[in-house]
């Protein structure tokens, strides 16, 4: 079972020897691949072999590249997560859209809710009611935007009035750089299980290469609030504080799973539901 994260944050060379990961630097590092989870190759100075990459796929490693700023920038998603991926597509491109609909309120519901937990938590009462309040007003397919509003209150809250999340700063840097690796967990499970991540349920953008992958992560985008909200300004080990995400536990489906394991869950949960046109099986972490 994969459960590491691996960072290369320094110029190196890396290759496969006898299903090991072997990292040359200054040194030299193995890593047995099958228990690689995520790898995020954080310099631009870094070299790999294609057998390398091919192993890593088979595996169903993800692969994350950064920018010469050290941001995510793109990632490998495998042609072929599943044996009947056909199928999948077929099946994913006849969603029922009143499904979708239905499916898309509920996970708005839940990602407000969970804002409101963490509100609640710091003591920010009138806030968190709002929030609460808000959810219960959640419609089909969230046609009156309860999100958007939620959004607002949410991050004044937490990051002050002036806060703006088109604005360029450290919060917004560390929030992107967490959603970033976030949105790549999903990613992973979309394409594992066959499905293509360019048509969501409510994003449709056709610039946004993860539509059904920003749609699925909406309730978990809290966990990176979470760290980031406790960061010091300036921080400069932030992207390894954010990568903490990976040991964190939570409670799915009545038992405790780290966040792979339940976003596996939940993912898997949806998909089920949309195909089944049932919302009650939706599996949310609590």
């Amino acid at each position: 079972m994969s459960f590491r994260t691996v960072v290369i944050k320094e110029r190196s060379k890396l290759d496969l020897k006898l299903n090991y990961l072997v990292c040359r630097n200054t040194s030299e590092t193995k890593v047995y691949i099958p228990e690689i989870s995520v790898l995020i190759l954080e310099s631009t100075a870094i070299s790999l072999t294609t057998a390398l990459i091919s192993e890593l796929i088979k595996n169903n490693v993800k692969i994350i590249f950064c920018d010469e700023k050290h941001n995510p920038e793109s990632e490998i998603c495998s042609y072929y997560g599943s044996y009947n991926s056909s199928k999948r597509i077929m099946v994913q491109i006849d969603w029922s859209s009143q499904t979708k609909k239905r499916v898309w309120a509920e996970i708005i519901k839940n990602k407000i809710n969970k804002q409101a937990q963490f509100l609640a938590e710091l003591n920010f009462s009138a806030e968190a009611e709002m929030l609460y309040s808000y959810e219960s007003q959640v419609i089909l397919n969230d046609e009156t935007n309860r999100e958007g509003h939620s959004a607002k209150v949410y991050f004044n809250r937490l990051f002050g009035l002036d806060f703006c999340r088109r604005n360029q700063s450290f919060i917004n840097g560390a929030l992107n750089y967490g959603y970033a690796i976030l949105l790549s967990c999903f990613n992973r499970e979309v394409s594992k299980n066959g499905y293509i991540t360019q048509i969501g349920i409510w994003h449709r953008n056709e610039f946004n290469t993860y539509n059904l992958s920003s749609d699925l992560m909406e309730p978990f985008r809290v966990l990176v609030d979470r760290i980031v909200y406790n960061l010091d300004d300036g921080d400069n080990e932030y992207k390894l504080k954010i990568l903490d995400l990976f040991n964190i536990q939570l409670k799915i489906d009545g038992k405790n799973q780290y966040l792979e394991n339940a976003i596996s869950i939940y993912c898997q949960s949806v998909f089920n539901s949309l195909e089944k046109n049932n919302v009650e099986m939706i599996r949310f972490y609590e």
